[in-house]
């Protein structure tokens, strides 16, 4: 497939390219960045519950009645650091991700931490979100249960294209499934508790237990609340987004993020209790929000509209993801910690190769794991939470540096936020460590080792191409070398290129067969062009071997001597018929790529069709 058909397919799929003028405009209002934004958060409502009862019912059932003073606790936390977060974006209005803030306040090593920690979090909220919607799938429809791991794949495709094609358009496809699910789950709230309040549904409320922890034990109890704290991942998605919204960019970053935090604490409050009073219990093949609303609905359309609205909305959270990542990414790139090719924004003005790398890591995450939620689950949390706590930290040495108007009430707001998210980070990190949390912690230092290791590069590459107390060198010299293996019309396009690079270019032959050789010395004499031509003997039929070493000798010339070999290529009309010929050229770029003072060009002659 040549490069036009290509090219043609991409703007199938991808859309045309946009100019650079058009960014401004690809800018979101309020209501489009809740649904590319707060999506993720959203959507944890529709498994945070389940996960804190999957841990809760290891104590037996009537331990399942924790889950409302859990899930009050998860709530007030989440007020905590929703507010904490709106202190953040009014600092940073130009974007006040935990990597900026942490790097401005605490310095280069905190924000390094709080890099890894997050570009970890977004590869599993992709994962997890999408595992959790196709499990709302296979829910309603359990034939497609055993084909989980490929469904999410497929979801994660079509996630990554959707924001390869831009931002604004992204935001307009996910905007109605978002509002959709926010609703559906308002209606089910709203008539689940209407029928538990008059009595015209059937309750079967857990079993209260006794008070105190006895059957239960306190690390089990915080283990519960320590799962149910995924209902806080993707609340710093929108101080990490605030230069994709419309002017005034923070101003309308805090409104949304204040949304977000009411409709948060309402579905997750309200599941949780809707849960509690009709009894509901965890199930392998069954999601809580599918029983919940199978249990006020029946099994009609109601039901299935809740749970398709529940499949996209997990699907689509994914976006808060695809929003971040590559920002985040642009960021550590700008600051030389990760390769430049993450700074650099595609035609469709995003951040094509973050988009790639994350949807790729996902996808990969999805098939060892099986498409499995609760096996994700673990990993899940730890790199949010040590997010929290670093941005929270670096806010209060912000005040305290700064102490500007009103700094005093913001300074305790920051330092509750820290300490409380601290907390719950050890937490996390201490009750899920055994279960996969080691895997996060590990990686974390890992990742901020490799941060230090491309820094390092990019440093010690400035320094070594830096003009500062630059001489000009003596002149150079230049041997110029026709590598041969026949004679034809591509070697005679080469020589005549070679000659306008020196009128003393030289031919090199490698002779593995004399005959082949008194052949070609025959056509050379007539073809050749007056160039000279060399003969290298290999003995033992290799190319490179004597080549390299006559390479060798002519740089010992000294060190303003280049050696350039002009390689004859002809390339066929099909690209399947690349295969049918000897490579060698690749062979010998290859060779001569490292080697100081060798430049090697290609002189490609086009074979008709």
């Amino acid at each position: 497939m040549g490069p036009v058909r290509l090219s043609r397919l991409k703007r199938v799929f991808l859309g045309s390219p946009l100019p650079t003028a058009q960014s401004r405009h690809e800018r979101l209002a309020k209501a489009t960045a809740l649904a590319v934004f707060a999506s993720d958060a959203l959507s944890s409502v529709a498994y945070a519950t389940e996960e804190i009862l999957l841990v809760l019912v290891l104590a037996g059932s009537a331990a399942l009645s924790y889950s409302l003073p859990i899930s009050i606790a998860i709530a007030v936390l989440i007020a905590i650091v929703v507010s904490s977060y709106r202190q953040t974006i009014r600092a940073y209005p130009q974007g006040g991700g935990a990597y900026i803030v942490s790097k401005d306040n605490l310095g280069v090593p905190a924000g390094l931490v709080a890099g890894a920690a997050l570009l970890i979090d977004y590869v599993l909220t992709v994962a997890v979100s999408v595992a959790a919607g196709v499990a709302a799938l296979t829910s309603a429809v359990p034939a497609l249960f055993p084909y989980r791991p490929w469904l999410c794949v497929a979801a994660v495709v079509g996630v990554a294209v959707a924001n390869l094609r831009g931002l604004r358009e992204s935001g307009k496809l996910f905007a109605a499934p978002t509002y959709l699910f926010i609703g559906s789950l308002f209606v089910l709230i709203v008539y689940g508790g209407a029928g538990a309040i008059f009595d015209f549904l059937p309750e079967a409320p857990y079993q209260r237990h006794p008070p105190g922890l006895e059957g239960v034990g306190l690390f089990l109890f915080l283990r519960a609340f320590a799962s149910g704290c995924t209902a806080l991942t993707g609340v710093e998605a929108v101080s990490d987004g605030v230069p994709a919204f419309k002017p005034p960019e923070g101003h309308n970053a805090r409104i949304v993020l204040t949304w977000l935090g009411v409709i948060l604490i309402v579905l997750f409050m309200g599941i949780t209790f809707l849960a509690y009073d009709f009894g509901i219990a965890p199930r392998r093949e069954e999601t809580v929000v599918s029983q919940l609303a199978r249990h006020v609905f029946g099994g009609g359309v109601i039901y299935y509209e809740i749970q398709a609205v529940t499949m996209l909305i997990l699907l689509l959270a994914a976006n808060t993801s695809f929003a971040d990542f590559p920002r985040l990414s642009f960021f550590l790139a700008r600051d030389r910690f990760i390769p430049r090719q993450f700074a650099t924004q595609g035609d469709r003005l995003v951040f094509s190769n973050g988009i790639l790398i994350l949807s790729g890591l996902a996808a990969l995450l999805l098939v060892i794991f099986g498409g499995d939620t609760h096996a994700l689950i673990p990993l899940y949390a730890v790199g949010v939470f040590l997010s929290f706590t670093l941005s929270q930290a670096s806010m209060v040495r912000r005040w305290l540096r700064s102490k500007e108007e009103g700094w005093w009430w913001r300074w305790w707001l920051n330092a509750i936020g820290a300490l409380v998210t601290a907390l719950v980070m050890i937490t996390i990190a201490a009750t899920k460590f055994t279960h996969g949390a080691w895997i996060v912690v590990l990686l974390i230092p890992t990742l901020v080792a490799v941060f230090a290791i491309v820094h390092r590069h990019y440093d010690e590459v400035a320094v070594q191409l830096s003009l500062d107390a630059f001489s000009p060198p003596p002149p150079m010299t230049n041997t110029v070398l026709v590598l041969v293996g026949d004679m034809h019309r591509g070697v005679i396009k080469a020589i005549q290129y070679a000659k306008t690079l020196s009128p003393n270019a030289k031919a090199v032959f490698v002779e593995t067969d004399p005959d082949r050789t008194r052949r070609l010395e025959e056509k050379w004499g007539r073809y050749g062009m007056g160039v000279p031509l060399i003969v290298l003997t290999s003995p033992y039929r290799s190319l490179l071997g004597p080549l390299t070493k006559y390479v060798d000798q002519l740089q010992n010339q000294g060190e303003n001597h280049v050696v350039t070999i002009v390689l004859p290529e002809f390339i066929p009309a099909r690209w399947w018929q690349l295969g049918l010929h000897n490579q060698t050229a690749f062979l010998i770029k290859g060779a001569m790529l490292f080697r100081k003072n060798v430049i090697v060009t290609d002189v490609p002659y086009h074979l008709q069709h």
